[in-house]
């Protein structure tokens, strides 16, 4: 027996022998099948919601600056849009419309031949078996660009907005709560007479979820779910969408109402509030720079949740590609996997089409 000339330290003499080379994890990922045959997480076009932008006229298909390969669609179009990807194995869309007219009550998103309305009408009647989801917030519709209600502060007193797009420069505003929610209900209830299958509230007025379900309900509509933006974080990355939508803000911002990005406890507590007035699925928005959300909402609560890729995730990861700094198929189907991963089982995506084609 031939002794060591090093001195073994006790602690070390202490530590087991490590499992290498009789196990070896790589004998699992030699291969394309192997690795398919032990994957944790799984992507399918079924877990997949696909966002489209309903603007008015007819064979419009206008594509949007910040966004490549994402378009402003009239209603025929986005027909079109909807066979083709329920074809793929899509079965949910979620709306957004670009009204005519704008005004300081939101009229084009409650008024029945509003311009969701109509889409969802129109593809309900071409397009079988389709979820169709539809987004409640007043922004696009508003002429000042907020989510709610504006009442101003002025040296005459508190007087709502009016028609003008913007207050006076010396005075205060407020975006009104509990006034909101009727404009909200409102939306809900004409969206859910158009067709809409899902009312997906992204407004982040308090209390919105129990308004809404109440007017759904006595509207005869208590079997139509809520999907609600549970916990929305005010965040850099929703530009794209605001030029896709034509829903800035025209002063100010929304940090009064959507989510400081600082805050996981306080959106558990939205969360839970929104499951207590009735929401039956929850959302996590944006989806990349909050999977720690996601994953703690996964671990505390057991409705179906769902995560919104939004648009500057998406532009990211467009921009990059263009300058071919990344793989952009690799790294588009890496981002949902993580998404999937942190624990959202529907995911939002502008990639839901060609996710789909990957997938299949």
């Amino acid at each position: 027996m031939i002794e060591s000339a090093v001195a073994v330290p006790a602690a070390a003499a202490r530590i087991p022998v490590m499992a290498f080379p009789a196990n070896r994890l790589r004998r699992l990922r030699r291969t394309e099948t192997l690795r398919a045959l032990v994957r944790e997480t799984r992507l399918t076009p079924e877990s997949l919601v696909y966002p489209l932008f309903i603007c008015p006229g007819t064979g419009i298909r206008k594509e949007v600056r910040s966004m490549p390969g994402v378009f402003n669609l009239s209603v025929d179009e986005a027909v079109k849009e909807v066979r083709e990807t329920r074809a793929l194995g899509v079965l949910s869309i979620i709306l957004f419309g670009l009204p005519e007219k704008k005004d300081e009550v939101a009229t084009g998103a409650w008024a029945e031949d509003g311009i969701v309305q109509r889409a969802a009408r129109a593809i309900k009647s071409e397009v079988r078996d389709v979820v169709v989801m539809g987004d409640v917030c007043l922004c696009e519709y508003m002429s000042h660009g907020h989510c709610g209600i504006v009442k101003v502060n002025d040296k005459a007193g508190p007087q709502s907005l009016g028609a003008a797009a913007a207050p006076p420069a010396t005075a205060e505003y407020e975006i009104v709560n509990d006034a909101s929610l009727e404009l909200l209900a409102r939306t809900s209830v004409s969206l859910a007479r158009s067709g809409v299958d899902i009312i997906a509230p992204s407004d982040m007025m308090d209390g919105r979820v129990g308004a809404i379900r109440g007017a759904l309900d006595e509207a005869g509509f208590e079997n139509t779910p809520i999907l609600s933006y549970a916990a929305k974080f005010s965040s850099g990355f929703y530009g794209p969408f605001r030029e896709a939508a034509d829903s800035a803000p025209q002063f100010g911002d929304r940090r009064s109402y959507q989510m400081d990005p600082a805050n996981i406890r306080e959106a558990m507590r939205e969360i839970e509030l929104d499951i207590e007035e009735g929401a039956d699925m929850i959302m996590v928005k944006p989806a990349m720079p909050y999977l720690d959300v996601i994953a703690a909402a996964r671990d505390r609560f057991d409705l179906p949740l769902a995560a919104y890729q939004v648009s500057g995730e998406y532009a990211m990861i467009e921009a990059a590609a263009r300058n071919q700094w990344i793989d952009r198929e690799r790294v588009m189907m890496e981002s949902l996997l993580c998404i999937r991963r942190a624990g959202a089982s529907i995911i939002l995506t502008y990639y839901a089409k060609e996710a789909a084609k990957l997938l299949a």
